[in-house]
């Protein structure tokens, strides 16, 4: 695992949108944006069980994630890493408080939710 450096934890931390990118059974890549967030150094997405990317994490935990400034698209980290836990521990609650970071209010689509926690084993900064 490697830390996340400052402008990794700022973008993540911001209402800035990810692609998280994870394996299909036949090896090709599906993307798909999401909402992120972060617990210290591991990368959070929350989503629901029976999505694709969930599927695919449970198969083959590698994953790769870009973030990018709302502001400035120019301004943005690439993380490589893998899918650690996949838990519906506290997964109704989170996807409360991201929805609040992204549209200000809780989300309306509970139900069978989990959080991919990423470690994160390389990090790129892209600086403007």
């Amino acid at each position: 695992m490697v830390e996340l450096p400052e402008k990794a934890k700022k973008l993540i931390d911001g209402k800035n949108f990810a692609n998280v990118a994870t394996l299909m059974k036949d090896g090709s890549p599906q993307i798909t944006t999401v909402w992120i967030d972060r617990d210290g150094d591991n990368v959070l997405i929350n989503t629901t069980r029976g999505r694709v990317k969930t599927r695919n994490v449970g198969r083959d935990p590698r994953v790769a994630v870009a973030v990018y400034s709302i502001e400035d698209p120019y301004d943005a980290v690439y993380i490589r890493g893998r899918v650690v836990e996949i838990t519906d521990k506290g997964a109704e609650e989170h996807i409360d408080r991201v929805a609040h970071k992204y549209i200000g209010t809780d989300y309306r689509q509970h139900g069978d939710r989990v959080i991919l926690r990423i470690e994160p084993l390389r990090v790129v900064v892209q600086k403007p």
